[in-house]
């Protein structure tokens, strides 16, 4: 049976690190919003990664992340989130992170899913997510996403910030809610993107320069694909996932969690204490890594890619 016919999308291949490039297309949710899609095949899969970003990203950030599966043998779907990357934005200021209910990602990825299949992407299907897509992606898994096996890299199942200031945060979004003012930037943050406004020395990201540079070009060529801060109504809504998502157990699904010895951006506890209650996983931090691991120095890169791909073949269960 042959896939169904798919409206194409843009692929920005007119920025350095973009390669190898991904078939692009759009989608639409449930709730009629049109978010973007891209396919990475290679000749002779035996498997599909299924992608899934964090907050700010977009699909070409990850070409040379779906370039290294490729060489494995692997197919990937990366997938452009409502409210960023291209996909359709959710408020007239594109800068500003936002989404109405946590839960409305899950349109995104079954419309992703409903492309897959479509698209006859080739079995077994495994799970990597990163960030926020790490709670997008645990929640997808307990309610019975069907993957082979899963793994995160820094998944946002917490968020760092001092129990005083968390306290705050609940507080102080709960009361935007009340009042209407939820659609407002969370104070402390700014609009133009995080590498917009951090040199590399302190950038909480990488640890590789030239990368962090890749990415400072990214913004610059496609102003389009850049967002900031969140809104108070995504802070709250991500808190309330968290909190909501460490209430149940882990399934039972071959798992390994990625974090960096440098992370600063998600909770280590938080995954932590996940880790040592999910049957056969494994947590690995990786030495010298900070956030964003699958864009770190090939030292860190290369190696993580190789365990990932072994993960994914099934040569070596957790």
């Amino acid at each position: 049976m042959m896939p169904r016919p798919t409206d194409p999308a843009p692929y920005l291949t007119d920025m350095p690190g973009t390669q190898p490039a991904g078939a692009a297309f759009w989608v639409r949710t449930a709730d009629g919003l049109r978010i973007r899609v891209a396919v990475w095949r290679p000749a002779q899969p035996r498997g599909t990664v299924l992608l899934l970003p964090g907050r700010t990203e977009y699909i070409e950030k990850y070409a040379a992340t779906a370039g290294g599966f490729r060489e494995r043998g692997l197919a990937t779907l990366v997938i452009d989130w409502r409210g960023q990357g291209l996909s359709e934005r959710l408020l007239p200021e594109r800068r500003l992170g936002h989404v109405e209910r946590f839960a409305d990602y899950q349109h995104d990825l079954a419309a992703a899913l409903l492309f897959a299949h479509e698209q006859h992407l080739p079995q077994p299907w495994h799970l990597l997510a990163h960030s926020m897509g790490g709670a997008i992606g645990l929640r997808a898994l307990m309610d019975g996403l069907a993957v082979q096996s899963c793994a995160f890299t820094g998944p946002m199942w917490g968020i760092a910030m001092p129990a005083m200031l968390h306290a705050f945060a609940c507080a102080l979004t709960r009361a935007a809610s009340l009042a209407g003012l939820d659609h407002r930037r969370a104070p402390g943050t700014a609009l133009p993107p995080y590498v917009e406004r951090h040199a590399f020395a302190d950038n909480t990201l990488t640890s590789d320069p030239e990368i962090y540079a890749m990415l400072r070009a990214h913004v610059a060529a496609h102003p389009e694909l850049g967002i900031g801060g969140p809104s108070l109504r995504w802070l709250r809504e991500a808190l309330c996932e968290c909190r909501g998502l460490r209430a149940r157990p882990s399934p039972r699904v071959p798992c390994r969690v990625f974090c960096g010895e440098d992370e600063r951006i998600i909770d280590r506890a938080a995954v932590t204490e996940r880790m040592q209650h999910w049957p056969g996983g494994v947590l690995e931090v990786m030495a010298g890594g900070r956030h964003e691991l699958l864009v770190e120095r090939p030292q860190i890169r290369a190696p993580l890619l190789d365990r990932l791909a072994t993960l994914f073949s099934g040569a070596t269960a957790p």
